[in-house]
């Protein structure tokens, strides 16, 4: 593995007219398949490339075209790929002087298995006019001694292969399935990226949009075990994120028979919001 795993991943190549390729590891899955967050990473990159261009700027310059980056990629989820060559189309909708839309589709072979729509413009950089504090922001800024260490050898980092692209701790009073018992659906950690994708702008901003799906489906909380399918996914880059440990809660408010939304809220280490998302995924059966 290089030092730059996620940089690996979010790094395509150009064919011309929008399209591209990309080869994902099979780090970047969880169980079998690939990771949803992974695929919402690559869209994103694959819009702000096709509005653009694909020359990268060196890591301590800021992103090419000023400070555009992905505000918003929302996704329906096809299929779900296997690790290896998939390819990407993206078609500009709009470039405008603020706002450009362009829509994605990510395939494999002949099957699509994503497609998307990226909103693109320059996210907050000043002080909010208003912030409320949210639960996440009672955790500490770093993971404490006692957090879970996802490991090769943990069992649940045999199946959550993306942290071995990443460091993922999880605060094991928020997990309850992992000591065999129920409460509340809702799960915090903390994740980071290895050091030279976090010294990365354009890296480490696609890192916190993949930061919005990092989380094991908080219906775990509640015994219910197995795939639980990601059927439609937004998420918004609120701001760049500043370098650390990003706080992540998953928590949802209605577990149905069939459907459930699980929302994500990502804070970096100075205690902003730098993403939220929400997904409308399916039961595990």
């Amino acid at each position: 593995m290089t030092g730059t795993p996620f940089r690996d991943l979010t790094t395509l190549v150009d064919l011309g007219d929008g399209r591209f390729t990309a080869t994902i590891d099979p780090m970047w899955t969880i169980g079998p398949k690939v990771h949803g967050g992974s695929m919402m990473s690559l869209a994103a990159v694959a819009a702000r490339n096709a509005l653009l261009g694909t020359d990268r700027p060196e890591s301590s310059a800021p992103p090419a075209g000023g400070a555009v980056q992905p505000l918003a990629v929302s996704a329906n989820y096809l299929a779900a790929p296997d690790p290896g060559e998939v390819s990407l189309t993206a078609t500009i909708r709009k470039r405008g002087k603020q706002v450009s839309f362009v829509d994605v589709e990510l395939a494999q072979g002949d099957r699509v298995a994503v497609r998307g729509s990226v909103t693109l413009g320059v996210p907050d950089s000043e002080v909010p006019t208003y912030a409320t504090d949210t639960a996440l922001a009672a955790l500490p800024a770093e993971p404490p001694s006692d957090a879970v260490v996802l490991t090769d050898d943990h069992p649940m980092g045999r199946i959550v292969h993306v942290s071995r692209g990443c460091d993922m701790r999880i605060d094991g009073s928020s997990a309850h399935f992992l000591t065999g018992s129920q409460g509340e659906p809702e799960v915090r950690m903390w994740v980071r990226p290895r050091p030279d994708d976090e010294n990365d702008a354009d890296t480490a901003a696609l890192f916190a949009i993949m930061a919005g799906d990092i989380s094991a489906p908080v219906t775990m909380n509640r015994g219910l075990f197995g795939w639980a399918p990601t059927v439609q996914l937004t998420t918004y880059l609120r701001r760049r994120p500043t370098p650390g440990w990003l706080r992540v809660m998953a928590s949802s408010a209605v577990l149905g028979g069939t459907w459930f939304e699980e929302d994500h809220t990502v804070l970096d280490s100075t205690g902003a919001v730098v993403v939220q998302s929400r997904q409308l995924a399916m039961i595990p059966r």
